[in-house]
């Protein structure tokens, strides 16, 4: 058994037969909880995220304004900056990468962060649940949103 940090979350490495190589998320049960109608509380990072995401995409400024104006279970939301969300990627699982129990109907799409790309803010990270990565992206180009507070 291997363990690698990567972006804070540990994963766990297993060799198996024939040098074959399983990855799972470190993630303990109870990980998750529902405090609110609509919202799952992340106990390990203590956020609290936006449980469904909205149908439409839109573009950084417009994630932003969305998060802002969010008034789910009293408000308070905001975009999430790309280490935030990260947090949420289940490297166990594909299309979408996430804990489908907690974040169901999660598409496989891309999530705008509030992270802007240092030395050029045209650009900021986004988040591609098909897959868990990450990346850059114009600003301009219209993305999914997950808020978080």
């Amino acid at each position: 058994m291997i363990r690698r940090s990567v972006f804070g979350i540990t994963l766990v490495v297993l060799v198996g037969l024939a040098g074959h190589r399983v990855v799972r998320a470190d993630a303990p049960m109870g990980r998750y909880t529902t405090p609110a109608a609509g919202t799952v509380y992340d106990t390990r990072t203590r956020l609290t995220w936006q449980q469904n995401v909205d149908p439409n995409t839109y573009t950084w400024a417009g994630a932003t304004m969305y998060c802002k104006d969010l008034a789910l279970a009293g408000g308070g939301w905001r975009l999430p900056s790309v280490k935030e969300l990260v947090t949420l990627v289940d490297v166990g699982q594909k299309s979408p990468a996430i804990d489908r129990t907690f974040f169901p109907n999660t598409p496989s799409d891309y999530f705008w962060t509030s992270s802007p790309l240092a030395g050029d803010p045209s650009f900021a990270w986004f988040v591609n649940f098909l897959n868990g990565y990450s990346s850059t992206s114009d600003v301009g180009n219209a993305f999914r949103v997950r808020c978080v507070r």
